[in-house]
């Protein structure tokens, strides 16, 4: 595993997490913050933005995925790589918009 796939997956993990919060909005036809918004990442989109902005998401973490190396999701290596894109986009996602979202610091 060379240091491109560590990149290109973790990423992969971070933009499929990145998918969900916008996807759900979108189809729940709420508005979301999104970087179209203004200002970028505080403002809120349309649904319409955020369905297609989450479906990037998912398509851009798709290709990062199956195109770069050879990701095998049974191999824990590579899984615990993707995962910990996933979480640490998680975590960076959760204290930004919990800032926004009147949490305080966040979490």
């Amino acid at each position: 595993m060379s240091i491109l796939h560590i990149v290109a997956w973790f990423g992969a993990g971070g933009l499929l997490i990145n998918t969900l919060p916008h996807l759900i909005a979108g189809l729940q036809g709420r508005a979301f913050q999104s970087p179209f918004a203004k200002p970028p990442g505080v403002g809120l989109s349309s649904p319409l933005s955020n369905v297609l902005w989450g479906f990037f998401n998912l398509v851009a973490s798709w290709a990062l995925f199956t195109q770069v190396g050879a990701f095998d999701l049974a191999n824990a290596a590579h899984a615990g790589v993707a995962a910990f894109g996933g979480l640490f986009s998680g975590v960076f996602l959760a204290v930004h918009f919990g800032k926004l979202h009147g949490s305080g610091k966040g979490y």
